[in-house]
């Protein structure tokens, strides 16, 4: 049995994060079960759209420059990767609507 998970978080963690962390943006997970050593499971890959739809739904909103990324797997014979795609749009504000979006995603951590 093997199994790979990611998240996409707007502070930094220590570890994959779940969507019940409030600033975890985006996660997955992949894993391949064995049924015992009759079979060696089914390997896969995974990979995003080359393009967008156009329409993309509001995810989350960053107010600092950075987001993280998190990897981590078990039972994996080889190292793994992760690769993404973020869509980001600026967006203006005064200083103090500024300030409340950092304290508050900063303080959420």
């Amino acid at each position: 049995n093997t199994e790979t998970g990611g998240s996409v978080t707007a502070t930094s963690q220590t570890a994959v994060a779940s969507l019940g962390n409030t600033n975890c943006i985006a996660t997955a997970k992949d894993v391949i079960r064995a049924a015992g050593f009759a079979d060696a499971g089914v390997g896969f890959s995974r990979s995003a759209n080359q393009s967008y739809t156009g329409d993309v739904d509001y995810i989350s909103l960053i107010a600092t420059n950075n987001f993280f990324v998190q990897i981590a797997g078990a039972n994996n014979g080889v190292a793994k990767t992760l690769s993404g795609r973020v869509w980001g749009y600026r967006a203006r504000a005064d200083a103090s609507t500024y300030a409340a979006l950092v304290q508050s995603e900063v303080l959420s951590a």
